[in-house]
């Protein structure tokens, strides 16, 4: 479980934009002292851009028997992804599943694990293995889908079900 309730709860977490590929969008995560990070920044579609990401390596493995992912946020009505990546490597495949953070209260979502879409670059994999939970490496938060524009979202935790 990632729990967002202590600054050094956001250590590892990093910024990947659309400048990776000559965009400019521009994202951050920080801490908020009431307790919760917050993912914000600007997505532009200039120079081909269009998303903006952070992400953090997994410290510890799951367990077996994982069936979700559960996230506590509060949003601005727009729609984010919850990334996984099972693969090491900078740029390999990402599962990821969307879910709207709406503005106001606080909100639990689940996300079992077969709503976990293969991509890489933004792209369907199909020829994908199914997402094993016990196999992630990293997790991360994204925003793309054509939303321009400044993004807002509060997390206030990050955890597997069972």
């Amino acid at each position: 479980m990632i729990c967002f309730d202590r600054m050094k709860s956001l250590a590892g977490w990093h910024s990947i934009d659309d400048a990776v590929m000559g965009g400019i969008s521009a994202s951050r995560i920080d801490y908020d002292s009431r307790g919760y990070a917050v993912f914000s920044g600007i997505v532009s579609f200039a120079n081909n851009g269009g998303f903006a990401s952070v992400r953090s390596r997994v410290i510890a493995p799951c367990r077996a028997g994982i069936t979700a992912y559960g996230l506590t946020v509060r949003g601005d009505g727009k729609t984010y992804k919850l990334s996984l990546r099972v693969d090491p490597a900078f740029d390999g495949v990402s599962y990821q599943a969307k879910f709207q953070a709406p503005p106001g209260d606080w909100l639990r979502i689940q996300l079992p694990l077969t709503d976990f879409v293969p991509t890489r670059r933004g792209r369907p994999v199909p020829d994908a293995p199914i997402l094993d939970a016990t196999k992630v490496q990293q997790i991360g938060l994204l925003i793309a889908d054509k939303q321009a524009g400044p993004f807002r979202i509060e997390i206030q935790s990050i955890n597997v079900l069972a």
